[in-house]
């Protein structure tokens, strides 16, 4: 059973730009469930990028480069990244969770995954 689907990972040159999306099932989606992008690189952690609930959270390595967003109506969440740069290659994920369920960086703070979409930028 599927209930996040990412999509618009790609690769880029530095400098580029990318959208990313990621739907959920309906029955997942709240005005209150906490969605996030987090991003794994080879050989590295799991790091959150961002959250939204109604107010949202960024990764200092982001702000004010990417941008995450809702639309409801659509069960969908967005991950607009700007100004790319080598470093941000990486697998993305989407995750859905209760915004009780810990800090929002926190994977185990998030129920529900998405199976990824790969990003690459190139120098």
């Amino acid at each position: 059973q599927v209930h996040l689907v990412e999509s618009g990972g790609e690769s880029v040159p530095a400098g580029g730009s990318l959208r990313l999306s990621c739907v959920a099932s309906r029955g997942i989606f709240a005005a209150t469930t906490r969605m996030a992008w987090f991003r794994q690189a080879p050989g590295k952690e799991r790091e959150g990028v961002a959250a939204i609930v109604s107010g949202t959270s960024y990764d200092d390595s982001v702000k004010g480069r990417f941008t995450i967003s809702r639309d409801n109506a659509k069960n969908t969440v967005y991950l607009q990244m700007n100004s790319l740069k080598p470093e941000d290659s990486a697998m993305y994920y989407c995750a859905a969770g209760t915004p009780w369920g810990g800090t929002w960086d926190n994977p185990q703070a998030y129920t529900y995954w998405g199976q990824g979409t790969q990003v690459t930028v190139s120098s």
